[in-house]
């Protein structure tokens, strides 16, 4: 909000003459670039990073090259493309309501979407490729056969047969689903669009099946706003990927994962259901709210967990080293953890590290994320990544309703996800209590070391 007003100030919105016409570009009546190339650059870059591939059984990625197919170890069962060549010819069919409509890429407060919609057949003002227009870039030696299937939210079944036929004469099926983002109502996703279970919206659950059902190995691409339950699809399908509203250069970074131009980073902000009756509850859970035996007849751990996300490298992970096996409770200590690329190709990996109270006066989650690091890894690279954690990241509201560093055992756990934790440790915090009502330590900052 204090930048919004700073910018109003700073263009004479704020000033009591209101005559005043702003100066700038608009003033002269000159045009404005509202999607300049530094604009599209940014959107690209961050698109790109976020695309999140859940799965692969090694069919992904599609396209040409030593890594037509990657070495990325099996996460579900299905069949793969094995006897596909690189650089050979394929026939891909492209299926799915969000496969050629853009402004399944956007939120419900973009232009788009939240104004041109009301307006069919208007321009969308900027330029947004559709998966379909990408792919087609992409994959310019394949043959692709494109088939909507079904709309996002209507419940018209008419096109499954469509697609279905084309999966059959396809060698690899992308089916492209989730979201049309509107408000109030107008759409799947958005501002007053709520969901009464996380079922995918309309008929798309049954265009997956049918697809499915075909036997031709599915790449499941879900666009979304919400993380919808891929429990009984998922683990059918040969890769799945999840893209959260990529904005504007959102088709172009799905297409570039999926033909391997780029060697996906992205990582889970949330779990993914296993469910529709489910809910993408946050990891933050304490021990009675995480299945265990005779706690509950259900099982309330996500498909994907927080934090979950796969690439086309393989990464090791060695033990986690601390600097000191105890502090006081205003010290802090390192935690160093060794990582290394031990696959064909450079990739990202996302280091996290979470933190567990043995014992606290409040219940406290199982274990919570601490700090994290985007480190990019050439084939055959290692580095160290080195946390400083200070105690007053253990703060916890106790039940004097006061936030206190409490002194006891604490574990500490680093790898590729919340449920991932190949590298642990333990330290000691100890003396009296400490209350950090105010200023207390809120990040934990992260060197890298390499070689």
């Amino acid at each position: 909000m204090l930048r919004v007003l700073t910018q109003k100030a700073e263009l004479g919105l704020l000033d009591a003459d209101p005559e005043l016409v702003p100066a700038g570009p608009a003033a002269a009546g000159d045009p404005i670039d509202l999607d300049p190339p530094a604009n599209r650059a940014l959107a690209r870059e961050v698109a790109e990073s976020s695309v999140t591939l859940l799965a692969n059984d090694g069919t992904l990625p599609l396209g040409p090259g030593p890594f037509g197919r990657s070495a990325v170890p099996t996460d579900l069962g299905g069949a793969s493309l094995g006897s596909h060549h690189p650089g050979e010819s394929r026939r891909v069919a492209l299926l799915g309501p969000c496969a050629a409509e853009p402004r399944t890429f956007l939120g419900c407060y973009s232009f788009p979407n939240h104004v041109l919609s009301r307006f069919p057949g208007t321009d969308d003002g900027v330029g947004i490729p559709s998966l379909l227009d990408a792919l087609r870039g992409e994959l310019a030696g394949s043959e692709i056969a494109y088939a909507p299937g079904v709309p996002v939210l209507e419940r018209d079944a008419s096109g499954i047969p469509a697609a279905v036929e084309a999966a059959r004469d396809a060698d690899v099926a992308v089916v492209a689903v989730g979201d049309l983002a509107a408000l109030f109502g107008r759409g799947t996703s958005g501002e007053g669009c709520d969901a009464e279970d996380l079922r995918l919206p309309g008929l798309q659950h049954d265009l997956v099946e049918a697809v499915l059902a075909t036997g031709t190995p599915v790449v499941l691409v879900v666009v979304s706003g919400r993380p919808y339950a891929l429990g009984g699809l998922a683990e059918r399908c040969a890769a799945v990927v999840q893209a959260f509203m990529p904005g504007e250069e959102g088709g172009e970074a799905i297409a570039r994962v999926l033909s391997g131009a780029v060697n996906p980073s992205g990582r889970l902000p949330v779990g993914v259901p296993r469910t529709s009756g489910g809910q993408p509850g946050t990891y933050l859970a304490p021990v009675l709210g995480r299945f265990s035996d005779g706690v509950s007849n259900l099982d309330p751990t996500p498909l994907y967990p927080f934090g979950h996300g796969i690439s086309y490298a393989r990464f090791e992970y060695e033990d986690l080293e601390l600097s000191a096996a105890s502090v006081p409770a205003d010290g802090s200590l390192t935690a160093s953890v060794r990582v290394a690329n031990s696959g064909e190709r450079d990739g990202v990996e996302t280091v996290q590290l979470y933190l567990s109270d043995d014992v606290a006066q409040v219940v406290q989650p199982v274990r919570r994320l601490v700090g994290f690091a985007r480190v990019p890894l050439a084939a055959g690279e290692a580095a160290t990544v080195t946390f400083t954690l200070h105690a007053d990241r253990t703060a916890f509201t106790g039940v004097e309703g006061r936030r206190v560093v409490e002194p006891g055992w604490f574990g500490l756990g680093a790898g590729r996800s919340s449920e991932d934790l190949p590298a642990a440790a333990r330290f000691e915090i100890t003396g009296e209590p400490r209350f950090v009502d105010r200023g207390r330590v809120l990040t934990t900052p992260v060197t890298i070391s390499r070689g």
